[in-house]
């Protein structure tokens, strides 16, 4: 592993602990991550969804978090209350696990700007 992804690991691990100490328990991976920033990002409270409704929090949260990034910008939000995306630069094509380390990074990204959290 080269040290550039160990410190994301390490940084992201620190994420993990910060959740679990803020909402009482540990997201398992990233995608648990992505469905959090996507229930925050739709401000509707916990409730319960449907798979479909999960989904789409997984695509706001991609959506939002690669936002910083410039991939994506909100274009508006419906009736519901629910965000709508646009691709607005093209997303590199990576394989699998340089997908999740851009995420990842995002998603670090997220909590720093979002939140004020320095994930050090």
């Amino acid at each position: 592993m080269f040290k550039r992804d160990l410190e994301l690991e390490k940084r992201w691990a620190r994420l993990l602990i910060g959740l679990e100490e803020t909402i009482g328990k540990k997201p398992k991976d990233l995608n648990g991550v992505l469905f959090l920033i996507g229930v925050q990002e739709l401000g509707k409270g916990i409730k319960t969804f449907s798979k479909e409704q999960k989904q789409d929090l997984m695509h706001i949260a991609v959506c939002k978090v690669l936002s910083y990034a410039g991939f994506y910008e909100l274009e508006y939000i419906d009736q519901e209350g629910w965000p709508h995306w646009k691709l607005v630069k093209e997303l590199p094509h990576f394989d699998l696990l340089d997908q999740e380390k851009l995420l990842k990074l995002q998603v670090l990204d997220y909590f720093e700007k979002e939140y004020q959290i320095e994930i050090n």
